[in-house]
């Protein structure tokens, strides 16, 4: 048994050694064959009690506070993900950065800030690592150090580890709460107006086929997200990603998920694989969450075919470099176009590119809806729609501006009003907007 430590002198150190020989011994006493009759809570608090025993009996003088920390931390080791869990239930966090066991950094509030949380060691790291990618089919290992997989509660989470990684297992997780974030709250946090959002409605209602275009961290999968509740349940969706993150609230939803090779380097399903295969399975909409590969070509042309209203996301910095990037994807497919042809496909399948940014110091903002107009000889004609200004950054370190309707009326304005959209008169009449 542990000699008892007196909490007034418990180390960091110490109750990481009193954790591990807690847990270490809850496993020797685990009936296993009981476990298999209990779920969930039940099985929590079975395991609570017995703990709590294991507690009083290696170190009856720990305080109450001390006593319930290590109770549920070695609760997180045994049936969640170690400190992980911490980090995971606290609130504002964005991302969450792990380089190495012993230094966890955390995006909050637009900063960046070093946590408190650590990892025993590298083994330890990666013994939660393989909990995580396990539980949706994934794996880790020498063979293959990189993986992308995603959390209960939708986070994104993607690692590298030894021998790539030099200095032990990376994580990068992208925040994905339980509840999405609304389309009132993305209006409360100023991310476009209520002008942008009644022109995105019709567009989306109208089967308008969009883009949305952004950098890394701005809001892009959000932004997805938020327009497809706008998609009438009566729509069958499919959607395609690499780790499943789009959480779409309509009832005919059927979600796949690409799939990397297995140890002997086949059984690779890739993305346009999945494009394909959904073009039999009768999509009224069909959503890729990132095109970064020859899949741009099948998306474009299932867009081209009969499947308006579909969506998707790319990486880049304004409208223009969404086209180039797409451009670019379309040659990836191994088909050798012309880039007439390519771009006469995308001014034919694209209506609207939406482009996401994450300015100075953190704010999300949408800053430019563009129409895609047609070809003028080999060129895509686009118009900006609404835009947003930058005017500077305030004293808190975010940049700060305002929204502008440009005054163009929008080409696809036949097309919503053939879709049952009206909107008013003067939505696209030249001004400055303000968000709420």
């Amino acid at each position: 048994m542990i000699a008892p430590l007196k909490p007034s002198r418990q180390s960091s150190s110490d109750f990481e050694t009193l954790k591990s020989h807690i847990h270490g011994k809850l496993v020797e006493k685990l009936d296993l064959t009981r476990l298999n009759e209990l779920e969930g809570d039940s099985l929590r608090r079975e395991i609570r009690v017995v703990v709590e025993h294991l507690c009083d009996t290696e170190n009856p003088m720990l305080n109450r506070s001390e006593r319930e920390r290590l109770v549920e931390e070695v609760l997180d080791e045994a049936f969640g993900f170690g400190p992980l869990e911490l980090l995971l239930k606290e609130e504002g966090v964005a991302d969450i950065m792990i380089n190495g066991p012993k230094n966890v950094f955390l995006e909050k509030g637009g900063r960046i800030v070093k946590s408190d949380v650590t990892f025993r060691d590298n083994d330890h790291l990666l013994q939660i690592l393989d909990r995580i990618v396990s539980r949706v089919g994934r794996r880790v290992d020498e063979t293959s150090p990189m993986v992308d997989a995603r959390l209960p509660d939708g986070s994104r989470l993607n690692a590298i580890i030894p021998p790539l990684a030099l200095d032990g297992p990376s994580l990068t997780i992208r925040r994905f709460g339980s509840n999405p974030l609304t389309l009132e709250d993305l209006l409360k946090f100023g991310a476009f107006t209520p002008e942008m959002v009644m022109f995105l409605e019709g567009a989306m209602k109208a089967r308008l086929n969009i883009i949305i275009s952004g950098g890394t961290g701005s809001g892009k999968t959000t932004l997805l997200n938020t327009l497809s509740s706008f998609i009438s349940n009566e729509n069958r969706i499919i959607t395609i990603e690499d780790a499943a993150e789009i959480q779409l609230q309509q009832e005919h939803v059927l979600r796949l998920e690409t799939r990397p090779p297995n140890i002997e380097g086949k059984g690779r399903v890739s993305a346009t694989d999945l494009v394909k295969n959904a073009l039999r399975m009768r999509p009224d909409r069909i959503i890729i969450g990132e095109c970064r590969g020859g899949e741009a070509l099948d998306m474009l042309q299932a867009m081209n075919t009969g499947h308006d209203g579909s969506m998707t996301t790319v990486h880049a910095n304004n409208p223009r470099d969404a086209i180039s990037r797409i451009e670019t994807l379309v040659n990836m497919s191994g088909c050798e176009l012309p880039l007439s042809a390519v771009r006469k496909q995308i001014a034919s399948a694209v209506n609207l590119i939406i482009q996401a940014s994450r300015l100075q110091g953190g704010p999300r903002k949408v800053t430019y809806i563009t129409e895609i107009v047609g070809m003028e000889g080999e060129t895509i004609v686009m118009q900006d729609i609404f835009k947003f200004q930058q005017d500077g950054i305030g004293e808190n370190g975010k940049a700060f501006g305002h929204f502008e309707s440009t005054g163009v009326r929008p080409k696809c304005m036949e097309q919503l009003e053939s879709g049952g959209v009206r909107l008013p008169s003067g939505l696209f009449a030249q001004r400055t907007m303000r968000s709420p």
